[in-house]
């Protein structure tokens, strides 16, 4: 028998439940172990807060917004590589978590190979 290989993980924190839903059947498809959560604050209060590989954070939620939660993660000096995604057009806020640190930022609907180029690009050795 073969030693499994260790699989990466993807936190996807997104409030709309079918995105919940629907992707992490297709990252599952492409070998990653995916954990969902509905808001920021469910994310920051479990334990895949280190050990998650990449984020899928959604830029719009309640509560704790997408470009909040990735103040926080920098402030407590976790170097998680975020992928957003969002439904909103809105260039200036795209822009600014790009120029934060996120490795993409992805306008619903989003192709899957747009998806996976951008998880790709996360996680490259930094």
């Amino acid at each position: 028998m073969q030693p499994s290989a260790v699989r990466s993980q993807v936190s996807v924190v997104d409030d709309d439940e079918s995105v919940r839903d629907a992707l992490p059947d297709l990252l599952e498809e492409f070998g990653f172990v995916v954990h969902t959560f509905a808001s920021a604050e469910e994310f920051l209060a479990s334990d895949c807060l280190g050990r998650s590989d990449c984020l899928i954070l959604d830029i719009s939620m309640p509560g704790m917004t997408g470009p909040e939660l990735q103040r926080e993660l920098a402030r407590r000096r976790q170097t998680t590589p975020i992928v957003f995604i969002t439904g909103e057009s809105d260039a200036v806020v795209r822009r600014r978590v790009i120029a934060d640190g996120a490795v993409a930022c992805l306008l619903k609907p989003f192709s899957e190979t747009a998806l996976l180029g951008a998880l790709g690009k996360a996680m490259q050795p930094r």
